[in-house]
């Protein structure tokens, strides 16, 4: 605007520090990479983020890339410091250049603005923070800083890329009380799987029960792109990568062990349990126990500290479906209890029970209770033993013993049995750990803050089904066909010569009755009783 009256100019300032959506569509101005700098046209969905800011003291933003939501969130920054007074903005990001490029954002639509609207000047300009004259600042920090904002009574606090900041439960901990005296939040991210905070966040938003208002912003809502695009986009990435860059989804894009598909087929599957049953009714029962259906129970027992539960599964052997489930946290000397309850309801299921640590009292009160069917291993080898050779072997340990050596390998086979949907699972506790489940600098865990207990009782169980049960019942169907092969005699090979004492002349070396001397004693009977017939 050139040459404009200053009631014009006081109407135009008004107007601006009334509205975020008009300010930026009317005086604001950004840089287009080919373009250079070009008037911000915002879109209608980004005048609703807008709106929302002003409108909500918290807001989640779940977004695509490339929708410019963090440009629009600079907008906002911008607003909010050149119209109030004493306002303090402070950007946090995983890497240090991110959030400072969010402050320089702000500084230039600031810096372009007419000189008549900008009413008050930059009075301290740093490379990632500066200060109006009235008392409204910005900067930025690194969330690898566990004082972030701390000390600070912060106006308004942004979050970029909030799914990928390690600690941000802690990091958030410590901010609230800042922003608690009406203090603002705006955290923003692509999906990065579930578990996290902004996960957890963002879900108890949509479901209303938190402070944040949940904003949804997947590719397809800016009106200039379709589905050309998006195939065009895409072309040369992952499922994985697509669920995280474009369409929002946070099951679809996590790194979890199990793939993010199978994670979803397995979450379809799942169903609610027949019966709730137990002292704590933390048991879970799909399947009654069945006549002539083997069964496995797989256990991992809780170190005690209340951190985790003590955990098992029950798995029909010929299908392998889960039908039972425990998760709970009684005393050891209960949950073997339980444990010689159900595995005996069962059939006398074979009892796999994790055996490290506090697992061996488990096993001693099952041994002292008479469980007749328990899994033992060869110490060392870990191979397993059946429980007749057990009990005149020695190096042989009751349970199975997961150690830095069989914990890849069991985890491995659960997800070679995921994968090739070997496996049946209808709990969604289990399923929920395995949506947590991670990796972890190249090592599969659970995510912080979560448990893998079903996971592991899960993976002991696959290993105990491909390895005892899968190879015993191969061996014994070899045994069987070795057997029947061979020729089953009561009489002994005959050894003996002409001349030896025990010869015997109508028994071939094997003990048959010999042929031709049979021949010849039946040929000489003949024609003595009927060789008349003969004569002429």
């Amino acid at each position: 605007m050139s040459r404009i009256s200053k009631e014009t100019m006081k109407s135009e300032i008004r107007k601006c520090g009334q509205d975020p959506v008009y300010f930026l569509k009317n005086y604001v101005r950004i840089s287009h990479p080919l373009k250079g700098l070009i008037p911000f046209s915002t879109y209608d969905f980004q005048d609703d983020l807008l709106n929302d800011f002003k409108d909500h003291r918290f807001n989640i933003i779940l977004k695509a890339r490339q929708l410019g939501i963090s440009t629009i969130v600079a907008g906002y920054a911008a607003w909010l410091l050149l119209f109030r007074r004493e306002k303090q903005v402070m950007v946090v990001a995983t890497k240090f250049k991110t959030a400072a490029n969010i402050v320089i954002k702000v500084k230039k639509m600031l810096k372009t603005l007419p000189e008549w609207m900008m009413i008050s000047e930059i009075v301290v300009d740093n490379q990632s923070s500066f200060e109006l004259r009235n008392g409204s600042k910005i900067n930025a920090s690194t969330t690898s800083a566990k004082d972030a904002g701390r000390s600070e009574s912060l106006s308004l606090l942004i979050v970029d890329e909030a799914a990928f900041v390690e600690g941000m439960e802690e990091l958030w901990t410590g901010i609230l009380p800042t922003i608690s005296t009406g203090g603002r939040c705006i955290a923003l991210s692509t999906p990065n799987g579930v578990g996290n905070w902004f996960y957890k966040t963002y879900t108890d938003a949509e479901s209303e029960t938190n402070l944040f208002n949940a904003i949804n912003l997947p590719w397809d809502v800016h009106p200039e792109r379709d589905e050309e695009w998006f195939r065009d986009q895409t072309k040369n990435m992952s499922k994985r990568e697509i669920a995280q860059e474009f369409e929002c989804s946070f099951n679809m894009s996590g790194e979890t062990v199990i793939s993010p598909e199978d994670v979803g087929r397995l979450t379809d599957s799942t169903t609610e349990p027949k019966h709730r049953t137990g002292f704590d009714r933390n048991y879970w029962i799909w399947e009654e126990p069945k006549d002539g259906v083997g069964y496995l129970v797989s256990a991992d027992v809780a170190r005690g500290d209340g951190a985790d539960n003590s955990v098992f599964h029950v798995f029909r052997v010929d299908t392998f479906e889960q039908v039972a489930e425990y998760q709970g946290k009684p005393n050891h000397d209960m949950f073997a209890m339980l444990l010689n309850s159900v595995g005996r309801e069962y059939g006398n299921a074979l009892m796999a029970v994790e055996n490290n640590n506090v697992g061996y009292n488990v096993l001693d009160k099952l041994q002292t209770l008479e469980y007749p069917n328990l899994y033992y291993s060869t110490k060392g080898s870990h191979e397993y033993v059946d429980n007749y050779t057990a009990e005149f072997s020695n190096g042989i340990v009751p349970g199975f013993s997961t150690t830095s050596k069989t914990r890849p390998l069991i985890i491995a086979k659960m997800e070679e049995f995921v994968r090739n949907e070997i496996i049946k699972i209808n709990s969604k506790r289990t399923i929920k750990e395995l949506q947590t489940f991670v990796w972890n600098n190249g090592k599969p865990e659970a995510m912080r803050g979560y448990n893998d207990d079903l996971v592991m009782s899960m993976c002991i169980g696959c290993w105990v089904k491909e390895i005892a049960l899968t190879t015993n019942k191969r061996q014994s169907a070899y045994s069987d066909a070795i057997l029947n092969s061979m020729l089953q005699a009561n009489t002994k090979i005959n050894t003996t010569i002409p001349g030896m004492v025990g010869y015997q002349k109508t028994t071939d070396p094997f003990g048959h009755k010999n042929t031709l001397e049979k021949r010849k004693q039946e040929a000489k009977k003949q024609i003595e009783e009927f060789g008349w017939i003969f004569k002429g």
